[in-house]
């Protein structure tokens, strides 16, 4: 083992409190809300500052929600993500780069369906707190970005009367991130 790996912080993502989320646009004149209820994730760290992060994270197809079992169903179909064939997607660090303060720009490859591009996405890191109630160390960060959704194979179309996008090719992420530091 070397010296980088036995002296790693590792933490889990709190799942309770934490929110993986992404918007669409549908018929170019409302936005359309969605999230997953099951996902999971690891970071491991050397700097307290997280400046040298190592993050993993997948979330399961099958756990969207949008507040539409019709829509949840269409979105989980061949359509669009094929959850039977392609249960999860993942997302794999790169490279965390500090912008200033507490910002950063996380590099990585994102994988939906058998579909895997670079994505760069924007950090906000919270700080790091001790739960009163439990004692458990926590870090918390807010991570937004934007995808093309059809550069993943989510290529499912069609057009308004009018010439617009039912579903727009532009999707926002935004996920707020609360961590566990797993203590030894």
């Amino acid at each position: 083992m070397d010296t980088l790996t036995a002296t790693a912080t590792q933490w889990v993502i709190d799942s309770h409190h934490s929110e993986i989320s992404f918007k669409a646009k549908h018929l170019v004149i409302t936005t359309v809300t969605g999230k997953f209820k099951n996902f999971s994730g690891t970071v491991e760290t050397d700097s307290p500052d997280f400046a040298d992060a190592r993050i993993s994270f997948s979330a399961e197809i099958a756990s969207i929600d949008t507040g539409s079992e019709q829509r949840d169903g269409h979105l989980t179909s061949p359509d669009f993500f094929d959850a039977a064939n392609y249960p999860k997607l993942s997302f794999v660090s790169t490279k965390l780069v500090k912008e200033s303060g507490d910002h950063y720009k996380l590099h990585g490859n994102l994988t939906i369906k058998d579909i895997t591009q670079p994505v760069v996405l924007d950090v906000e890191y919270a700080g790091i707190h001790k739960d009163p109630f439990y004692g458990k160390t926590k870090a918390g960060f807010e991570v937004n970005g934007k995808i093309l959704r059809k550069d993943f194979n989510l290529t499912w179309d069609v057009l308004t009367e009018a010439g617009g996008a039912v579903v727009s090719n532009e999707i926002k992420l935004h996920c707020n991130i609360q961590l566990d530091r797993v203590d030894a």
